[in-house]
């Protein structure tokens, strides 16, 4: 554990998710329910790292509106230090997704538009230059403007603080492009990271050269049930997760893995025992119908990793 805060900047916005109660029918009106909740790639991590014991502070632009209230609500229930940069006159940013009976995904869209003013501006003022070199470690994602993630990573390589991304979609990860060489971690699922590099693997273990040669010196690449690879500038392991009987829903399962494998690298572990912690960690998460399970804690975290086979060295 690290006795700093946890600084983490990024997306934090209210999730509508509508899941279909039958077989999914598409063109025409399915039944189903809809469900609410604060969520964002970032704050998802940043709710689960408060729940398993760090200091967390969040830095988000908000919206003057009832969505900004359902993310304040959010962040005080899991215990995370919550300060929000707010437009009165704006809306909070919002993520709207259709989920299968069986918990896939099947489309969602993407109201995000006011994280475009969290602008480099904002990381240049003396308090947020404070709390950058003042932090254990940075987390980011992509909701946020390429030329910020820049200045951000810029700012927290010249304080020696590791800066971990979330790639949230193919469409936003090339975001980080040109920060590649300054990210201590980037968590990314397969498409994520064909966008990303611009090139396949035809072996999943071919991931790690890939993303290096693109300039990422460590990363891990999600495959749903067909297994996740994580590596470091000499390591690389996978892990095929643990089959999960009652699937509750897939929000927030990569955003999970991120925090249990970043509480684990926190905690001294290296390649494959953070990977081990980041897929137990995602398991707690699949099986809650919520994006941040309520139940993550280091105890279950622990109960979690007895289901999480050893990882496989690939080199």
């Amino acid at each position: 554990m690290t006795n700093k805060t946890i600084l983490v900047m990024g997306g934090a916005h209210v999730d509508r998710r509508g899941r279909i109660a039958g077989e999914t029918a598409p063109g025409a009106s399915n039944p189903g329910s809809w469900f609410v909740e604060a969520g964002g790639g970032a704050f998802n991590a940043a709710r689960n790292l408060a729940r398993l014991g760090h200091a967390v502070r969040l830095v988000s632009p908000r919206g003057g509106d009832a969505d900004g209230d359902i993310v304040a609500s959010a962040a005080e229930a899991a215990g995370v230090e919550d300060t929000p940069f707010i437009f009165l006159d704006r809306a909070t940013p919002s993520y709207t997704a259709i989920i299968e009976r069986d918990g896939n995904l099947v489309i969602a869209l993407a109201d995000m538009d006011l994280y475009r003013l969290f602008s480099p501006r904002r990381l240049r003022q003396r308090a947020m230059r404070e709390a950058m070199a003042a932090a254990g470690l940075i987390l980011t994602d992509a909701n946020l403007p390429a030329d910020t993630l820049f200045t951000m990573s810029q700012a927290a390589k010249a304080a020696a603080v590791p800066l971990a991304g979330i790639a949230i979609s193919p469409a936003k990860v090339v975001r980080f492009r040109e920060s590649l060489d300054a990210l201590a971690f980037l968590f990314m699922n397969e498409a994520e990271a064909r966008a990303l590099t611009g090139e396949d693997a035809q072996d999943p273990a071919d991931w790690p050269k890939i993303l290096r040669a693109a300039g990422l010196s460590a990363g891990v690449v999600t495959r749903g049930g067909r297994g996740v690879i994580a590596f470091d500038k000499t390591q690389a392991a996978s892990i095929f997760p643990p089959e999960i009987p009652e699937l509750g829903d897939v929000t927030g399962a990569g955003d999970s893995l991120a925090s249990g494998f970043l509480n684990a690298v926190l905690s001294g572990k290296g390649i494959t025992g953070s990977l081990r912690h980041g897929v137990a960690a995602a398991t707690i998460t699949v099986r809650s119908p919520l994006a941040v399970a309520e139940e993550m804690s280091q105890a279950a975290l622990a109960a979690a990793l007895s289901l999480v086979p050893q990882a496989e060295i690939l080199s």
